[in-house]
């Protein structure tokens, strides 16, 4: 009778535990959808992008919250900003200091922590941030992320918006590598003198799933809620 009471305990903890946790994580991803951003944070983004409108601020602000989550449902590993365009808004975002603390406090659990925007490279572990972004910006989106049909949002803003200097990705990799050819450098990208093209569709080729990088290693992400910094980000630049 103990065996069993003690049984029957162990399980009651556990599926208190799975409750609570889930309870977290949709509190905090409600947070990161809704959470309100401080006054005056698109007019920053304006004096440095003069050619957004309020509108593209806006849509900007949605790019930067689909980042957000995908660093909460990745289980808090390094993540990749994909967008010039959003890493911009982020930078104006954690000038207002109290207010970002606050923010990451609540979405988060603890600060998270800017670096620079980081792009698609031949190093695939240096690209494991970026296929962390890309498999929960495209659940975010309803888009298949082995089999997309189109880019989830934090992966198009660039093109879309026309940034200069950013980052534009292509799910066509035979039209983009061929456009290329004779390139030593294009395996991965081809290049203007305003942005980058980069190809997104091998994210789609490679077993990611959320919990792993997707080159066949044991390491990447996991799906806890923990803290920490998640180790190194490789070659990019990474949000931990």
């Amino acid at each position: 009778m103990k065996a069993l009471f003690w049984a029957l305990l162990a399980a009651a903890l556990l599926a208190g535990f799975v409750l609570w946790r889930r309870q977290l994580v949709l509190a905090r991803e409600q947070h990161i959808r809704n959470g309100e951003l401080p006054r005056g944070l698109f007019a920053n983004l304006q004096k440095r992008r003069p050619e957004l409108s309020l509108k593209d601020c806006q849509l900007v602000a949605q790019g930067l919250r689909q980042f957000f989550l995908a660093y909460l449902h990745s289980g808090k590993q390094p993540v990749s900003m994909p967008s010039q365009v959003a890493d911009d808004l982020w930078h104006e975002f954690i000038l207002f200091t109290r207010h970002y603390k606050a923010f990451c406090d609540k979405a988060f659990g603890g600060f998270l922590h800017h670096t620079p925007a980081a792009a698609l490279s031949d190093n695939k572990r240096a690209n494991a941030g970026l296929r962390r972004v890309w498999w929960w910006a495209c659940k975010d989106d309803n888009i298949n992320p082995r089999k997309p049909t189109r880019l989830p949002l934090i992966f198009a803003l660039d093109a879309k918006l026309g940034i200069a200097g950013g980052f534009v990705y292509a799910l066509d990799c035979h039209a983009l590598r061929a456009q290329a050819a004779g390139d030593a450098s294009a395996s991965t990208s081809t290049s203007t003198s305003t942005s980058v093209t980069y190809c997104a569709g091998d994210f789609g080729s490679s077993a990611v799933d959320g919990s792993t990088d997707g080159f066949g290693d044991n390491g990447g992400g996991s799906s806890n809620d923990g803290g920490g910094d998640g180790g190194s980000c490789g070659g990019g630049g990474c949000g931990s």
